[in-house]
């Protein structure tokens, strides 16, 4: 079973934000082998999150950002093979200096512009490698996707168009950006995973200091707000001075009382930066040891930083804290679930209108759910009628156990697509019970797990960079 991904860039709901998309009011929504569960399980396997609600947020971002009229275009840089145009750069830019002038204090235009050409060649090499790997996102998610944003907005898909066109997105444009977003995402879940192995030893010293209770911080539950302003390898004094005093002037906006969701969207490098920098509820040690230290001992609503790691200047806000206990009451759920692998012969959109007919089927009383698991699921719990067994809440990926936690006992969700295939879920029974032994232990591998995987995501994004060819052009104006 896939684990939760990315621990810093994960939200299940995200704020919907690009200015235009602000301003008229939207907000976007906010995983062995294919699978659900997170940590590795003898028969169920289930979705990867494919962070829709984060990918619809910088899609729409991005889509706003581009100008009315184009100058004469240019290349100013090649990634690999890839140009990276002065057009690109200009329309990341007027959307980056849009965000900041309404925050006051913008950088200078040169660090600016310098700041925005990296994170496109982070990008271009990030999408070379998905079209290598072989990583694409049908029609059908892109759909999907546009179908959260809008229902999270209580809206229809044509009113959510109408809004948007009314800043100068297009369909078009956000369908597009939508399946840019999703693609690196999924690369990403792909790729840091397979770097993060959970021993039986990291669990045992998990346990030890949970039980133990050393120092509070086992006892401990954190959600914090996080900005970062990222620092470039081997960045000069002069860019690691300029990045400090950024990342210093938003903690002080935020000690000042502004809205630090506002500061994390236009101001952080970071990928939750579009869920308003907020890394959702977690035991301590789920968080990187320099963030505990840093916010452990802090009341709610405090601001902590700029704290130095390699990554670059952090600045976190303590949103919740809460005392928690590995032997509390959780809420189990038991799920069953069918699933079908897209290939040449079987697209996502047609696998997910198998699914809805297996549905209505079902739903009408003319097929059984366990009997078509068995029949056509592609997973290991097909054997058990696509039986999951019971479940403790973060057991499986965000976007299934989002999909799961809305049903009631019986009901069936719609289909739902992930990474590793569609999925039709029906959730059976919920209970609260105290978790058994090798439930905490389970418990346990995950934040072990997720701790690990943001060490990952970070080494990961500077071997990335390290190892491409970028050859600088003209400068971009």
């Amino acid at each position: 079973m896939n684990h939760r991904v990315l621990a810093l860039g994960l939200a299940c709901l995200t704020t919907f934000v690009s200015a235009g998309a602000s301003a008229q009011g939207l907000r976007a929504p906010g995983a062995a082998k294919p699978g659900v569960a997170r940590a590795p399980a003898a028969s169920a396997k289930a979705p990867a999150r494919t962070a829709t609600a984060a990918a619809a947020t910088a899609a729409a971002a991005t889509a706003a950002s581009a100008p009315a009229t184009r100058q004469a275009d240019y290349i100013v840089a090649v990634v690999n093979a890839d140009p990276v145009t002065n057009n690109e750069v200009q329309a990341r830019l007027a959307r980056a200096t849009e965000q900041l002038a309404a925050q006051g204090n913008p950088p200078p235009r040169e660090l600016l512009l310098r700041e925005v050409l990296e994170r496109l060649i982070l990008e271009k090499i990030q999408l070379q490698q998905a079209t290598e790997g072989g990583i694409r996102v049908d029609d059908y998610a892109i759909t999907q996707a546009e179908l959260a944003v809008a229902r999270q907005n209580s809206v229809s898909v044509a009113e959510m168009h109408q809004r948007l066109n009314a800043d100068g997105i297009t369909p078009a444009q956000f369908r597009e950006d939508l399946r840019r977003q999703l693609t690196l995402q999924r690369l990403r879940e792909r790729e840091v995973e397979a770097r993060v192995r959970v021993s039986e030893q990291d669990v045992d010293i998990y346990l030890r200091q949970a039980q133990s209770g050393t120092g509070d911080v086992a006892a401990l539950e954190l959600n914090l707000g996080h900005v970062l302003v990222a620092v470039p390898e081997n960045a000069d004094a002069a860019t690691v001075a300029e990045r400090q005093a950024r990342a210093q002037a938003v903690a002080e906006q935020a000690r000042a009382g502004q809205d630090f969701a506002a500061l994390a969207r236009e101001f952080s490098d970071a990928p939750e930066r579009a869920s308003g920098g907020l890394l959702g509820m977690r035991p301590a040690e789920r968080y990187p040891e320099l963030f505990v230290a840093a916010t452990a001992a802090l009341p709610v609503g405090a601001v902590a930083g700029p704290l130095r790691s390699g990554a670059g200047f952090h600045v976190l806000k303590v949103v919740e804290k809460d005392s928690i206990s590995t032997a509390a009451l959780v809420t189990q759920s038991h799920a069953r679930h069918i699933l079908l692998l897209p290939n040449a012969q079987l697209t996502e959109a047609a696998a997910a209108a198998r699914l809805a007919d297996y549905r209505r089927r079902i739903l009408a009383g003319q097929a059984d759910f366990a009997t078509l698991a068995r029949e056509h699921s592609k997973d290991g719990s097909a054997k058990q009628g696509g039986d999951l067994g019971w479940s403790t809440p973060g057991r499986y990926v965000p976007e299934f156990e989002a999909a799961m936690d809305v049903l009631q006992p019986g009901d069936i969700s719609e289909p739902l697509v992930s990474r590793f295939g569609v999925h039709l879920i029906q959730l059976m029974e919920r209970r609260q019970v105290r978790p058994s032994a090798r439930e905490q232990r389970d418990m346990a591998r995950d934040a072990v797990r997720a701790k690990k995987l943001d060490e990952a995501y970070t080494q990961w994004g500077q071997e990335l960079r390290a190892r491409a060819y970028v050859e600088y052009r003209e400068p971009p104006q």
